[in-house]
């Protein structure tokens, strides 16, 4: 069966002189993918019988298993169309073809270049302008599994043989209009030079992606995270791997697809509300005063004063076990603790406190442990989290004594009658506080693991010794010789039945985090995520114009004071989602506000001019909606619940979405000022073809 499907319309692209040679190449393809499903297939088969092992190689196990299953799972998915297209070389004439993933035929020949790799970047780099050695380039369409149109673009004369009636990027622009899903669609193989340029480059220090709506910030993003993890070594999953944080729960469910669709299975996503266990029902904040003194970096400095608060050394002798510890013996064990989270101190600050007292009176350490225990928890207790920054919240003077430049009014405006009626504010502040204060449970995990590995080597030793009791013949060389040694036995300890901490992944380190719809960040929040990267190496995604608050700085100048450095911006300023007709009434919106807000130029019209109405017509232009095909969303209406084709959404929720139809019901009541300007300008350029706007009065 041919893997061409045209339509009658395209009649002329079916002619064999221009499809033969790509026919013949797809047949290859075919072959070469079912030899690798068997292969694949059968490693996996053998992987999943093999012994799991322990330690490292229990790890490597399972990250072959994953690794064989991603392949597997994106080769079954796509079949023929993981080829995007292919690139004829202006010099050579050699056709290269791209494709999701790279794929060599049985003798080792290339039949397909993952996009990733450096040779294949002309495709999607090349330009009229710099064609990058490129005689001519052609992308295909798949629907279901075969070609139902392509388009070739030539960048020299030689290139015009061997292609249909060239419409250059006509087809590409036909296409953004294409009807939407719930899922974004795939767009691998119409990513354009300027977005290309971005997702390629590297990943040291941060790198700002500035673009308006429908410049495809959220598809770069996407793409440049599976390109760093194929490029960047030291981002691989081993290495603390991609964190992708998202503004919201909708906006992670409509990209879900994207990341598994380019064989990147492992990255982690998040909302910043998940980074947290309050996330989940944190509360707004209402005063946008207390919003402000919460978010601020200030705030969250006042956590680290309120852990030290507990950190101070005894400033009088104490006697323990009959020993005398002084309080320079005190501030001396102390110090041992620098640099480790609060409640994995205490084992080194017993440790210290044990050399001391052991040094000066040659005490036993065994003796010394239990009532050092029972004083260091007078002096230096544990902590929780929620604890600590409820207490900032209730108890004034300690509030004043962490964040000594707040204001008596300030001091008073934070204080609440519940103190644990979590805000989103409040978020980062119980973040910084969980990581400074670390892990309650260490100390009696490490307790209970230090005695199972001493019970194991003391069974182990017990059978070794009677191994060599029992053994009259052995000559001192052999086996009964290995025995004796003590590494060999510490060898035998099985680390498997150890008790290990449960760890939330999302605590990282991570290599990289790329976060989306970044201008909404306060500096407070920007802590959360620089806990979780210390290597500063992020794709920070976002657009100035669409920050519901205000973003009157640089991108240099906020994310500077939020402690990045190593920025560089890179910006899009080309509009390919949103119509000319619906950017023709969104401009003027945004712009009442921000007079030099970034609004993109649209490639493309829809025909389709923006719609005004009653609020009585609802029903009447979702019925129209319901006899086509697409995706529709009405905003600002909460009394409608929505259906199985038609979102109901607030205009912070549709951030990040895209909707075949837009229906903004009364956009005026979105607001006032910047706020209510950024909702309606948002809400407006969600739409893909059409934008209704309806009014309860005329």
């Amino acid at each position: 069966m041919s893997a061409f499907a045209l339509p009658d319309g395209l009649a002329a692209k079916a002619a064999p002189a221009l499809i033969d040679a790509d026919e013949r190449h797809f047949a290859a393809i075919g072959d070469a993918l079912r030899r690798q499903l068997d292969d694949l297939s059968a490693r996996l088969d053998e992987a999943r019988r093999s012994a799991a092992g322990k330690g490292r190689q229990a790890v490597d196990r399972d990250q072959e298993v994953r690794r064989l299953s991603t392949r597997l799972r994106t080769l079954r998915r796509y079949r023929l169309d993981l080829c995007l297209g292919r690139m004829v070389d202006a010099v050579t004439g050699d056709t290269v073809y791209v494709g999701r993933l790279g794929l060599t035929d049985g003798d080792g020949g290339r039949l397909l270049t993952d996009w990733r790799s450096p040779a294949a970047e002309p495709f999607f780099g090349a330009t009229h302008a710099n064609p990058m050695g490129l005689a001519s380039r052609r992308r295909y369409r798949w629907t279901r599994g075969r070609v139902t149109d392509y388009w070739d673009e030539v960048f020299t004369p030689d290139g015009l043989a061997g292609h249909a009636a060239l419409d250059d990027q006509s087809a590409f622009i036909a296409s953004l209009g294409d009807t939407r899903t719930a899922r974004m669609r795939d767009v691998l193989g119409t990513i354009q030079a300027d977005q290309d340029a971005i997702i390629r480059a590297g990943s040291a220090g941060t790198l700002v992606v500035d673009g308006g709506p429908g410049t495809g910030k959220t598809v770069v993003a996407l793409h440049r995270t599976a390109y760093l993890l194929y490029s960047d070594p030291r981002l691989g999953h081993r290495r603390g791997g991609v964190l992708f944080v998202g503004p919201h729960e909708p906006y992670l469910a409509y990209v879900s697809d994207v990341l598994p669709s380019l064989g990147e299975e492992g990255v982690l996503s998040c909302t910043l509300r998940d980074l947290v266990p309050e996330g989940a029902d944190a509360g707004e904040e209402k005063d946008p005063a207390v919003a402000r003194l919460k978010s601020s970096t200030d705030m969250v400095r006042a956590v680290e004063a309120a852990v030290r608060f507990y950190e101070e050394p005894p400033a009088a002798a104490t006697t323990v076990e009959g020993l005398r510890v002084s309080a320079d013996d005190w501030a001396e064990a102390f110090g041992a603790a620098a640099g480790i989270p609060h409640n994995e101190a205490r084992e080194p600050v017993i440790d210290e406190l044990v050399a001391i007292l052991t040094d000066r009176y040659d005490a036993d350490p065994a003796d010394l442990r239990p009532g050092l225990r029972a004083a260091l928890h007078r002096a230096w207790p544990m902590l929780d989290a929620a604890d600590l920054i409820a207490d900032l919240w209730s108890v004034p003077a300690y509030l004043r004594r962490c964040a000594p430049r707040l204001s008596p009014a300030e001091i008073a405006a934070l204080q609440r009658a519940d103190p644990r009626a979590w805000t989103v504010a409040d978020l980062p502040l119980l973040d910084a506080a969980r990581h400074r204060l670390g892990d309650a449970g260490a100390d009696r995990r490490r307790r209970h693991r230090n005695a199972a590995v001493a019970a194991q080597r003391a069974g182990m030793a017990a059978v070794v010794d009677d191994l060599i009791a029992s053994n009259v013949h052995d000559d001192g060389e052999g086996l009964m010789q290995m025995l004796v040694q003590q590494d060999l036995r510490d060898v035998l300890v099985d680390e498997a039945v150890l008790p290990e901490a449960e760890t939330d992944r999302l605590t990282g380190p991570f290599a990289h985090i790329v976060v989306d719809e970044a201008q909404e960040l306060t500096d407070a929040e920007w802590q959360m995520l620089l806990l979780r990267c210390p290597s500063r190496s992020l794709t920070v995604v976002g657009d100035r114009a669409q920050a519901r608050h205000g973003f009157t700085e640089s991108w240099q100048d906020r994310l500077t004071r939020a402690g990045l450095d190593r920025i560089e911006l890179a910006s899009l300023s080309i509009n390919y989602r949103t119509p000319s007709e619906v950017m023709a009434e969104a401009a003027p919106v945004i712009r009442a506000v921000l007079p030099d807000a970034n609004v993109p130029r649209s490639v493309r019209d829809s025909g389709l001019p923006v719609v005004h109405a009653r609020v009585e017509d609802l029903d009447l232009i979702l019925a129209r909606h319901a006899a086509g095909e697409g995706t529709a969303v009405v905003i600002g209406h909460p009394a409608f619940t929505g259906s199985a084709r038609v979102r109901s959404l607030t205009p912070e929720l549709a951030k990040g979405l895209e909707f075949d139809l837009v229906v903004l019901v009364d956009p005026a009541s979105f607001g006032d000022g910047v706020p209510g300007a950024v909702d309606r300008y948002v809400a407006m350029t969600r739409a893909t073809r059409q934008l209704v706007v309806l009014t309860s009065h005329p």
